[in-house]
C-alpha cells in the first residue's frame, strides 16, 4: 500500500457522520483545504467532523482531534465521542473507554446494545464568560439577541450554554418554520458569540421530550448534534420546560440525556454506526470503499 494511502472508518451518531482515522501509530496532519474537500459531500467523501484518533498524553485510552467539515479545529463532539468510545471498548474488550480532547476528559461506557454508548459529557457552563459571550448576560437562560424587526422579531432571546463548545438555544412553535440554513450563518458569527456558537431551535411537543434542529458551528445543518441535544437539554431544565432526563428528537433520530442531579454531569445516550471501511489516497483525495459494514479501529488500521 502506498505511503499516501491512508485508511479511514465512515460512522455516525444519529445521521451525525464522521470520517475517523487511527493516528495512534502514524501521525496524521491534513490542511484545512484537504479536510474542505473530503468533507464536500458532492466531490469528496462527505461528513460533519473529521476524527483524528491520536496517543493521549495523559493516560487516557486515546486523545480524540476534532476537525469541522471547513477545517476549524473544535474542542468537543458528543456524537464522535460516542463513536470513538465504541471503537476503543471493542479494541480493547472493555465496558467503558476514557477519551481526551481539548474540552477535557470525556468517559464513554457501554449501556445496553454494542451500538447503544453513553457519555459523560461532564459540567455545562452556564456563566457568560464560560460559554462564552461577548458581553455580561447576569441570566444566559435568555440573552438579548433577536432576529428581525425589532417590535415583531422571528427568533429571540435564546438560552445560552456551553458543553465544551458554544450553543444557544431559540424555543420556537414549530422548528420546521424557519430557513435554518439562511438564518443559521447569520447567528452562528453574531458579534455575541466571540468564538461563533452552534444554533439550535427547539419545541418541547410533550413532557420531558423535545424535537430540535441545529446549525452545527463550522459544519452547517446536521442531521445530529450531541453537544447541541446536552445544552437543549440542559437549557429546558433550568428553564422548567422539562425535567432533568428527556428525549431529544433530532432529524437522525432520539437521544437520551440525563443532566445528573448529584454533580451536575450531562449524561448522552443513543446508537452508533460503523457505515463502511475505506482508503483515501492523500495525493490525489480520491476514495473507494474497501468493506461494509462493523469495523474496529484496529482492523481499519491494518
Amino acid at each position: 500500500m502506498s505511503t499516501a494511502r491512508r485508511p479511514f472508518l465512515k460512522m455516525n451518531g444519529l445521521g451525525n457522520d464522521f470520517v475517523v482515522w487511527d493516528a495512534r501509530d502514524v501521525p496524521l496532519t491534513l490542511p484545512v483545504e484537504q479536510i474542505a474537500s473530503l468533507g464536500d459531500r458532492n466531490t469528496g467523501i462527505g461528513f460533519d467532523q473529521m476524527i483524528t484518533v491520536e496517543r493521549s498524553g495523559v493516560g487516557a485510552d486515546a486523545f480524540m482531534r476534532i476537525h469541522n467539515r471547513d477545517g476549524s479545529q473544535v474542542d468537543a463532539c458528543g456524537n464522535a465521542t460516542r463513536c470513538v468510545g465504541r471503537l476503543l471498548m471493542e479494541e480493547n474488550g472493555l465496558e467503558a473507554a476514557t477519551i481526551e480532547t481539548r474540552a477535557g476528559l470525556l468517559h464513554a461506557f457501554r449501556t445496553g446494545a454494542p451500538q447503544t454508548i453513553t457519555v459523560d459529557m461532564g459540567k455545562p457552563r452556564l456563566a457568560w464568560d464560560q460559554i462564552p459571550l461577548a458581553e455580561e448576560f447576569h441570566d444566559t437562560r435568555a440573552i438579548e439577541l433577536q432576529i428581525g424587526p425589532i417590535d415583531a422579531p422571528c427568533l429571540h432571546t435564546p438560552a445560552a450554554v456551553s458543553m465544551g463548545n458554544p450553543h444557544a438555544i431559540f424555543w420556537v412553535k414549530d422548528v420546521e418554520a424557519y430557513d435554518l440554513g439562511t438564518i443559521g450563518p447569520l447567528l452562528e458569527h453574531h458579534p455575541v458569540f466571540p468564538e461563533g456558537a452552534n444554533i439550535s431551535l427547539a419545541h418541547v411537543f410533550a413532557p420531558n421530550e423535545i424535537r430540535v434542529k441545529v446549525w452545527e458551528r463550522g459544519a452547517g445543518v446536521t442531521r445530529a448534534c450531541g453537544t447541541a441535544a446536552c445544552a437543549v437539554a440542559v437549557a429546558a431544565a433550568r428553564d422548567r420546560k422539562a425535567g432533568r432526563t428527556s428525549t431529544i428528537h433530532l432529524p437522525g433520530g432520539a437521544l437520551t440525556i440525563e443532566w445528573r442531579e448529584k454533580d451536575d454531569h450531562v449524561l448522552m445516550t443513543g446508537l452508533t454506526e460503523i457505515e463502511f471501511e475505506g482508503e483515501v489516497d492523500l495525493d490525489t483525495l480520491t476514495w473507494e470503499k474497501t468493506q461494509a459494514g462493523d469495523a474496529s479501529i484496529a482492523g481499519a488500521a491494518e
